[in-house]
């Protein structure tokens, strides 16, 4: 796509070299991602790559998740609802999903910006050191923290089912031996992080 499609094309329809026009930028970005997204549509997985694209032109935080919440509402799935429940209620139920994508986009912007952590342009980021402790950093760590939390709460659990001799399915050496080594290939990461 960004072979065929030059940068050009999809700044003009996004508006990206327009400086200083603020909500009304974000605004014609949120409502033009749907149905960008519906003319680019190659799949499910095809969209994030797009939106990549799109995010190295300038678009909004918001015009960039707007495009990617848009697989609702795509062609194809609009074509199977009205198979199933006729055209009208079809275009219906896709003008719901633009509403609330519309909507969504705008509310995640509006807070990722208010909590200062709106995502810097993907040109930005390209030219930076990706890795350094922010925001990500910390959700990372969170759910590190959560994921052991879980296992402990896993082990407990099967530990009690196997005291009331409860019929489950055993777990398999090798899914034991898998996940302790996904564990283990995390937390040298964490500390070469800091090591390195």
């Amino acid at each position: 796509m960004k072979a065929f499609v030059p940068e050009s094309v999809w700044k003009t329809i996004f508006l990206a070299d327009q400086e200083n026009i603020g909500f009304w930028k974000l605004l014609e970005n949120v409502v033009v991602a749907p149905f960008t997204a519906a003319m680019t549509f190659i799949g499910s997985m095809g969209n994030i790559p797009i939106a990549t694209i799109i995010a190295s032109s300038g678009v909004t935080f918001g015009g960039i998740m707007a495009f990617i919440y848009s697989d609702l509402m795509v062609p194809p799935i609009i074509k199977v609802n009205a198979k199933y429940y006729g055209k009208k209620t079809a275009l219906y139920i896709a003008g719901v999903f633009f509403i609330a994508i519309v909507i969504t986009a705008l509310l995640l912007h509006g807070a990722f910006a208010s909590l200062g952590i709106l995502p810097e342009s993907a040109k930005q980021i390209m030219e930076e050191n990706p890795f350094k402790v922010n925001y990500t950093f910390w959700f990372n760590m969170l759910f590190i923290g959560l994921t052991i939390v879980t296992l402990g709460l896993h082990r407990k659990f099967k530990k009690s089912n196997s005291e009331m001799h409860m019929n489950h399915h055993k777990d398999s050496l090798f899914m034991n031996i898998v996940t302790y080594a996904c564990i283990l290939f995390v937390g040298i990461g964490f500390i070469l992080h800091f090591v390195i």
